[in-house]
């Protein structure tokens, strides 16, 4: 059992993010039965949930001749123009029926603004709004977080990286992500870079004991 400062972050284990789903993350859902046995490891569990309205900037569908794939400037930052997804009350944003929700302390909403993405945990991507995800944790006295789900160079990535910034511990539970790799070697190189800014890098069999 981890200790009582340390929580586990589940990163958007979501229906619209497994391989059938509408934005596809291979073997995305190899992960969940990894993450069910995690989850009784820790007394504190967050979950973050991508929770996007249908009018969502950073969809395709929104910008005409646009498509998925393409990167934009939006209100001067990057965006990756990405299919339709996780919509506010449709199946798709639910969690992934297999997962053991009962286990989740509390979710975290994101990418609820249509003007900007969120892919952190903690922040849209212009660090303009938080989404209160770290005085949460601080509130229960967290200092280690332990990060896994998908997809690992987007949204696991930037959770990661904002958790450093934010003074916490971090461990990215590297069999426990997938990612989308839009530009092949783009995992390698997000894992890389968390790991260059701290990032402990770690394994569910490492933490199951």
């Amino acid at each position: 059992m981890q200790g009582l400062t340390t929580a586990l972050i589940l990163v958007d284990l979501q229906v619209d993010f497994m391989p059938t789903g509408m934005l596809p993350v291979a073997e995305g859902d190899r992960i969940v039965p990894l993450a069910n046995r995690l989850m009784g490891e820790y007394r504190t569990v967050v979950a973050t949930q991508d929770w996007h309205p249908a009018d969502h900037q950073s969809f395709a569908a929104n910008h005409p001749w646009r498509k998925p794939g393409q990167v934009i400037d939006l209100h001067g930052l990057p965006q990756v123009l990405w299919p339709i997804h996780c919509v506010q009350g449709t199946w798709g944003a639910e969690f992934v029926s297999e997962l053991r929700t009962e286990g989740i302390t509390q979710v975290f909403q994101k990418g609820t603004d249509p003007t900007i993405d969120s892919y952190s945990g903690f922040y849209d991507n212009g660090h303009r709004r938080a989404t209160g995800l770290a005085g949460w944790l601080r509130e229960r006295r967290i200092e280690e977080v332990h990060v896994l789900g998908l997809a690992t160079d987007y949204c696991v990535k930037f959770t990661a990286l904002d958790a450093l910034r934010e003074g916490f511990r971090t461990c990215l539970v590297v069999d426990a992500c997938r990612g989308v790799d839009l530009v092949p070697g783009d995992v390698d190189r997000a894992i890389a870079e968390m790991a260059a800014a701290g990032v402990v890098l770690t394994s569910s069999a490492e933490l199951l004991g």
